[in-house]
């Protein structure tokens, strides 16, 4: 089997804390609602924008139904995608280093168009086979169907499979694939090996997700 490095992308790849928070703060205001701290917000990420802004929505006291609150946060957050948002410390070289390694895709539950932006703008857009965003033809993660079609794609199997991600978003997707899991500590969610349970890596620093990829890759034998 050949091996398979997925990434996730907000909190994995890229700190996008700043713009997403003051897009959905942006979006709030134009309900007449507070702003929110960029933390509280940022613990609201990862199964896509629309359950963003309902959870955004009812902590503001404000219907989960209000009309057209999606599409307002997708525009302002579209105008703002790349003001504050950069790679965290080290990432070019990580997915440079996975990519002369290992198969390398992107699995996240942001919309592509954005999350292609995202890469193309940073230079990291050329390392990645495949990129599947939450507006695709998979179900969102934690469904493991988009982890399970790359798999396939890839020629690999859970053995050789390592998903990095930083939310349990990402540690229900691994487990229910299969795969070796390596959670992004430094990310949004600020979770651990140990939050993740039995037979996660743990990557501290952007850095530390190479020496995640070389286990994996020994103990398959690549």
């Amino acid at each position: 089997m050949k091996p398979l490095v997925v990434f996730d992308l907000d909190g994995t790849l890229v700190d996008s804390q700043r713009d997403l928070a003051e897009s959905t703060n942006e979006m709030l205001a134009t309900y007449g609602a507070p702003a929110l701290p960029i933390e509280r917000v940022a613990a609201m990420v990862g199964e896509g924008a629309r359950v963003l802004v309902e959870r955004a929505l009812a902590a503001s006291s404000l219907s989960p139904a209000v009309p057209e609150a999606l599409d307002r946060f997708r525009a302002i957050y579209d105008r703002r995608l790349l003001i504050h948002t950069r790679p965290y410390p080290g990432i070019p070289d990580v997915v440079q280093d996975a990519a002369a390694r290992a198969a390398v895709a992107l699995l996240t539950n942001k919309p592509e168009a954005p999350a292609r932006r995202l890469l193309e703008a940073f230079g990291l857009l050329a390392s990645f086979r495949w990129v599947i965003g939450g507006d695709g033809a998979f179900p969102r993660k934690p469904d493991p169907a988009g982890l399970t079609f790359l798999m396939t794609e890839a020629g690999a199997g859970p053995a050789t499979t390592l998903l990095v991600g930083d939310s349990m978003i990402d540690v229900q997707t691994a487990g229910r694939a299969g795969v070796r899991l390596c959670v992004a500590s430094y990310g949004f969610a600020r979770l651990d090996a140990a939050g993740a349970g039995a037979g996660a890596l743990e990557a501290a620093t952007p850095a530390e997700i190479g020496a995640a990829i070389a286990r994996v890759l020994a103990g398959a034998g690549g």
